[in-house]
């Protein structure tokens, strides 16, 4: 195993935060079962630690599209993720001045920032060409362009192959290719009849990486988009393709976590996370969702919610978000809020299985048994909503919620205890 990866400045404060002892965290580091997204260029950041024995983390999805481009709203989308609790926000913007947004992103944020940089490679081609115009030198130049301007980790999918991609012609799926890098790049591989340059010139992605210091994200260009696709064999061939490159990027001394799906059933969940430690050596697992079922459209930020706790509680480390406008539109700043909250509840509910982070709910129990409602809200993950909900829903009492007035279970008992 390698220990080319170089230790955080932050290891103290992160190790504080996280409850373990500052060694213990340094070694996960080193080993690459633990990741600090962290690019010096990026002034106003908070690191954060993604990995084995760490809290759960969330991610949320921001950016533009060709259809509605508002730089203020994505700034305001950003705010809004990180005051309810997001570690991590991605840009995956494809319209207007996609690297003046990010710009602009980098440097309001405080938590670590993702991106993409196919989008931006195949964007800057599209007057001239689909997919396949965009030339491998456009691609590895906008990765540069990215770190340059502060990008803490990029999603690159290098476990797309020639190889890997001609599974998805012997084995057909519902819903083929749902990833858009991932699609972006059979695309470019079947135009231009070459290999995916993230995978033929990996060496050259790890320099990049090592000089600029950022975090590689080996994304799952194949993952399901259904849940009748999912644990299916274009998925699994491109996770051990992504295996060996976790190997490759930590002998480079290079931090790398690897992408996950996508729809999977409730059953498969335990063991698709299973497979990802077995295959990528214990390498951070990062899982959009995952989804457990496809029909929740405009509640999807719930199905992702309960596949994201399983995921997590089996040793999933980072969860994306999922919003209640996945796979209908782009999301308003009200659908960021509600995504991180669901995505921030079920990371909650699998640290509390995984002995993290119950004190805080016994705090919240001490207050509803003295019915302290002032902390209650305070401990909500949304106060300005707990406490709108009370005093909207008809209680006359200060002392009871009007569901049950004066047949609350626990004033029951109370009068009978202290006679």
């Amino acid at each position: 195993m390698s220990r080319k990866v170089k230790i955080p400045l932050e290891i103290k404060g992160l190790s504080e935060a996280e409850g373990i002892e500052p060694g213990l965290l340094a070694r996960l580091v080193s080993s690459g079962k633990v990741v600090v997204p962290s690019n010096p260029r990026h002034r106003s950041l908070r690191p954060c630690a993604i990995g084995q024995d760490m809290r759960v983390k969330i991610n949320a999805n921001i950016g533009t599209s060709k259809d509605h481009i508002d730089v203020e709203e994505e700034l305001e989308k950003a705010r809004v993720a990180v005051k309810y609790g997001a570690d991590a926000i991605m840009d995956l913007s494809t319209g207007g001045n996609i690297r003046e947004i990010r710009r602009m992103i980098v440097r309001e944020s405080p938590v670590p920032v993702g991106t993409v940089p196919i989008y931006e490679a195949v964007c800057s081609r599209a007057k001239k060409g689909g997919p396949g115009a965009m030339k491998a030198d456009d691609l590895f130049k906008a990765i540069e362009a990215h770190a340059r301007d502060g990008v803490d980790f990029m999603t690159v999918h290098c476990g797309v192959t020639k190889q890997t991609a001609s599974s998805l012609m012997k084995h057909k799926r519902v819903t083929g290719v749902v990833s858009r890098g991932g699609a972006l790049l059979v695309a470019w591989m079947h135009e231009n009849g070459l290999e995916n340059p993230l995978y033929k010139d990996f060496d050259y992605l790890l320099e990049l990486a090592k000089e600029h210091q950022f975090a590689l994200s080996l994304g799952d260009g194949l993952r399901p988009g259904s849940i009748a696709d999912a644990s299916d064999v274009p998925q699994f061939h491109e996770l051990l393709v992504l295996g060996k490159l976790v190997e490759r990027a930590r002998e480079a001394g290079v931090q790398v976590m690897v992408e996950g799906p996508g729809h999977v059933p409730i059953n498969q969940i335990e063991a698709n996370v299973k497979i990802e430690k077995a295959l990528c050596d214990g390498a951070p697992f990062y899982v959009l969702g995952p989804l457990v079922t496809d029909v929740g459209a405009g509640y999807d930020h719930i199905t992702g919610a309960i596949g994201g706790a399983m995921a997590a509680y089996f040793g999933a480390d980072f969860l994306c978000y999922v919003t209640p406008s996945e796979h209908l539109s782009l999301p308003t700043v009200e659908d960021v809020k509600e995504g991180v909250i669901a995505s921030r509840i079920a990371a909650h509910a699998a640290d509390i299985a995984r002995g993290k982070g119950a004190a805080w709910d016994r705090e919240m129990s001490v207050a509803r048994k003295s019915f302290n409602w002032p902390r209650m809200y305070e401990l909500s993950m949304d106060p300005q909503k707990a406490k709108e909900r009370r005093q909207s829903r008809r209680s006359k009492s200060p002392d009871v919620c009007s569901m049950c007035g004066d047949l609350c279970a626990m004033k029951v008992v109370d009068r009978m205890t202290q006679k």
